[in-house]
């Protein structure tokens, strides 16, 4: 396959920094996504890949608008810790169910009887760096792009 173009299903070696170059996502196993706008990944690398071969790297900078978001403060909330059915202690997550939606909160903070939770993605606000290398391109399967998604070769 010469290049990366629709219904490709990619494999890429890869590492994510913040803008200070502090790892945010060391890469351990290679991120394999099908290609084509089927939300696998993030626009911007999508469409930095487009075209690239085997052995090609890129480099993206992402603004939150690009990546995780904006930090929103009114997804911080401050909550008595007697309203919860079991202790709470910072970094555990719950799930609440606010206008229909369910959102996933982070135990940030707790003090003085009460908790702090924040509806963010950890990565919310930040300027985010993607290095890539392409390991492997190969023509996705029907199932596949019925599903729109990549699949082991065990599906």
């Amino acid at each position: 396959m010469a290049g990366i173009t629709k219904n490709s299903v990619v494999t890429l070696d890869y590492t994510v920094t913040d803008s200070d170059g502090v790892a945010v996502d060391e890469g351990q196993e290679p991120l394999v996504y099908l290609h084509g706008g089927y939300g696998d990944i993030f626009p911007r690398i999508e469409t930095a890949l487009e075209g690239k071969s085997a052995g090609e790297s890129i480099i993206v900078h992402l603004q939150p608008a690009e990546a995780f978001g904006e930090y929103d403060a009114d997804l911080v909330r401050i909550e008595s810790i007697d309203a919860f059915n079991e202790p709470v202690e910072v970094g555990m997550q719950l799930e609440q169910t606010e206008n229909g939606n369910d959102l996933l909160f982070t135990v940030t903070d707790v003090a003085e009887g009460k908790a702090v939770l924040d509806g963010n993605h950890p990565l919310a606000g930040m300027v985010l760096v993607f290095e890539g290398t392409v390991l492997s391109i190969r023509p996705a399967s029907e199932r596949e792009i019925q599903a729109g998604k990549s699949m082991s070769p065990a599906c």
